[in-house]
């Protein structure tokens, strides 16, 4: 992704920088499912284009695959299993408090 060769990880070292961008991306999709199903009356297909399509291509779950894959083959197991539940957890968290920070904003103005 464009942010890893901003901040690159060492050979062997936690993607950060993958997590991170994983993690915006999901909170991301968080704030745009409230605001899509609760706020505003969408085009059936504006959810699926901006949250596969564009949401899809900014996070970089792909990357993340590829990033366990180096870490399992270069004998780094330990990193690359916290790795890859350490993404699973921020990216279900990530959801989770956007959308439900959104649907609390969401009410506290239509009061």
């Amino acid at each position: 992704s464009g942010a890893s060769l901003l901040w690159p990880t060492a050979a062997g070292g936690f993607p950060w920088t993958t997590l991170l961008v994983n993690a915006v991306g999901c909170a991301v999709i968080g704030v745009f499912m409230v605001v899509v199903t609760d706020v505003w009356a969408a085009h059936r297909l504006v959810r699926p284009f901006f949250g596969t399509g564009v949401l899809g291509g900014f996070t970089t779950f792909s990357t993340y695959a590829v990033d366990i894959q180096h870490l399992l083959r270069s004998g780094e197991a330990g990193t690359g299993l916290a790795y890859l539940a350490v993404t699973v957890v921020a990216a279900l968290a990530a959801v989770w408090c956007s959308a439900s920070l959104t649907r609390r904003l969401v009410r506290g103005r239509r009061k």
